[in-house]
């Protein structure tokens, strides 16, 4: 006869850690490179000439739109010369995928105990 699994209950405050834990872990895994396309992105910006409503090319009455909307021709320059950048940085690609990695890694050998030991009630050590 099988023993009875009684599960271990967790408390509120380690499901609160463990949920701020895990929403680090992503946060950060996005978050870096952002964090070094703008430090490369802001040594560009300090080389380059301040832009004028001149050389951004706009007509007088886009010019006009874009003062209404409270914005000088820097400001505005910044939104207009952004682009997307749909090139991935392989080492950046890999660091998120080794830390999503890891961390599911964790998870299963963390929980590996638990598993066995419902296993084992359900059907019974054979």
């Amino acid at each position: 006869m099988a023993k009875e699994y009684i599960p271990e209950k967790q408390s509120g405050i380690g499901q609160i850690i463990d949920s701020i834990f895990i929403l680090v872990l992503v946060y950060v895994s996005l978050y870096i490179p952002l964090l070094m396309k703008a430090d490369a992105a802001a040594e560009a910006a300090a080389d380059a000439p301040k832009p004028t409503w001149e050389s951004l090319q706009l007509s007088p009455v886009v010019q006009e739109q874009w003062v209404k909307l409270g914005y000088d021709a820097e400001k505005a320059a910044a939104l207009i010369n952004s682009k997307f950048d749909y090139t991935i940085d392989p080492m950046m690609l890999l660091l998120t995928a080794g830390i999503i990695i890891a961390y599911f890694v964790f998870m299963l050998k963390a929980s590996d105990k638990e598993y066995r030991e419902v296993i084992s009630e359900k059907f019974g050590d054979k």
